[in-house]
């Protein structure tokens, strides 16, 4: 009897990634700002200016780096990797209790321990434009609704409208796909929803099991910490 051959594993699908476009934007700014700065003052400073400056860099470099570029959400069909300024947080699909917005978004596990998702901001300004965008979608619908509803009792009026409502319903046609297919909600609103029905369909897999785990940033923490101890002592000796 031959055995039939080891059929290899179905490759996993690539991770959904979330970062926030903002953040990485302001990390341009930010870098782009301080390094200007602490060249030109190594450059051209003089006396313990160029020392203050290397140890301004020291510690403020890594320090933007974790809060504007850092941050990530990384999730696929077994776990939820949450990169977040100091920590890497590592929770599978099946210790996830719940996923909340509020001020903030964030990741609650089984254990009670709250991890917040830096990568997916909750901006409140994009809350109320899409509520508004909404209301006005709304709006817009029960208003075409009843004129439709008027032309259709209009006898002759009714028949010209509903030959021109050939058109009409064209029209309608392009501009309902294009309401329809602009979200409603706002970006943050919209993944965090994603991330929910992704916890429903995969809380019970068996390849979604394991223990939540925590690793600290040390690539982080330890040279901002240099940095500050460094520019601790130039001030301190000045």
């Amino acid at each position: 009897m031959t055995t039939p051959p080891h059929e290899p594993p179905a490759p996993q699908p690539p991770d959904r990634v979330y970062r926030s476009s903002m953040g990485i934007a302001g990390g341009v700014l930010l870098l782009a700002i301080g390094l200007w700065l602490g060249i030109d003052a190594l450059v051209r400073g003089n006396g313990r200016t160029p020392w203050l400056a290397l140890a301004g860099l020291i510690l403020v470099v890594p320090l933007v780096v974790a809060f504007t570029f850092r941050p990530a959400v990384y999730a696929n069909d077994d776990r939820l990797r949450v990169r977040n300024p100091f920590r890497l947080v590592v929770v599978p699909w099946g210790e996830v209790a719940a996923l909340r917005s509020g001020l903030s978004n964030e990741v609650v596990a089984k254990s009670g321990t709250k991890f917040q998702l830096w990568a997916i901001p909750v901006s409140l300004r994009s809350r109320k434009r899409a509520a508004r965008r909404e209301a006005r979608s709304k709006a817009e619908a029960g208003g075409q609704a009843g004129r439709g509803g008027r032309a259709g009792r209009g006898g002759r009026a009714g028949a010209f409208g509903g030959g021109f409502g050939g058109f009409g319903g064209f029209g309608g046609g392009v501009g309902g796909g294009a309401a329809a297919g602009e979200s409603a909600r706002a970006e943050s609103d919209q993944i965090m929803s994603d991330l929910n029905e992704l916890l429903e369909n995969r809380e019970q897999a068996e390849s979604a099991q394991g223990e939540v785990t925590v690793r600290w940033a040390y690539e982080v923490i330890a040279p901002a910490l240099a940095g500050a101890v460094v520019l601790a002592i130039l001030l301190a000796t000045g």
